[in-house]
């Protein structure tokens, strides 16, 4: 599929992994549109790359739609793009002072990295199925989610995280299968650690705790190398129904 001339729809646009992505798509010629929460780095990239803000809280129904319509009206919408974070509960299931772990935070930790993914899978790909195929095939788009390897080794205290996450992996079959006779693909990336400008002054300490962790190259992830792959599953027709790993072969230990 040509990116070039398609619109793009980057949910958590302003983010390491999203900032990264809209930049990458923006250089291969697609019309962005960032959804996010955060105003101030949206703006600025809006005035920037001349691409398209709008606030967008995706775990509302309302919100994403409005998004999905910004991306129509710079359509054909071909491309949606799903990297969104947000408050996320840990913890051991049991405390050591003998606790369960609190059912809300795991409900909160559900609800914005599982029912936001799909709140944006069904949309965007509702709206991609209204435009005309592009090719023999019947193609007419792709939808990128975001998982994590935490969703095939979560560490002790991610119980959470790892459930909401493979909960987005083990979507990814099912949804391309549901949407093949639409043409529209999913795929998904499973990241490892990468290091984004949201860990600020931890950076350095991260990369050093995690770097020799890594098998190659020792060193964390790039949001770059995100964008990277991104583009390459909007490019490359026959990658459907499939999680990426991408974590130079890191495997995560339990804590």
């Amino acid at each position: 599929m040509r990116i070039d001339g398609c619109a793009a729809l980057v949910v958590g646009g302003a983010g390491g992994l999203g900032e990264a992505t809209v930049r990458r798509l923006c250089g291969a010629g697609a019309r962005v549109v960032v959804a996010d929460l955060a105003d101030d780095r949206g703006k600025a990239l809006e005035a920037e790359l001349g691409v398209r803000y709008v606030r967008t809280d995706a775990t509302d129904e309302d919100s994403v739609r409005a998004a999905v319509g910004e991306a129509e009206r710079a359509g054909p919408l071909r491309i949606a793009v799903d990297c969104h974070g947000g408050p996320a509960s840990g913890g051991r299931l049991v405390g050591k002072d003998g606790s369960a772990l609190p059912l809300e935070g795991f409900r909160t930790t559900v609800e914005v990295y599982l029912t936001a993914v799909f709140n944006v899978l069904r949309l965007a790909a509702a709206a991609i199925g209204r435009t005309a195929p592009v090719d023999e095939d019947g193609g007419r788009g792709v939808v990128v989610t975001t998982s994590s390897i935490a969703a095939y080794e979560g560490q002790i205290g991610q119980l959470p995280y790892a459930a909401a996450k493979g909960g987005v992996s083990a979507m990814t079959l099912v949804a391309a299968r549901d949407l093949s006779p639409l043409g529209i693909r999913v795929v998904t990336v499973a990241p490892g650690t990468v290091l984004t400008p949201a860990y600020g002054k931890a950076a350095a300490e991260l990369e050093a705790y995690w770097a020799p962790r890594v098998p190659h190259p020792r060193r964390m992830g790039r949001p770059e190398e995100y964008a990277a792959l991104v583009q390459h599953l909007c490019e490359n027709d026959y990658l459907n129904g499939e999680v990426v790993r991408l974590d130079g072969a890191l495997r995560f230990p339990p804590k």
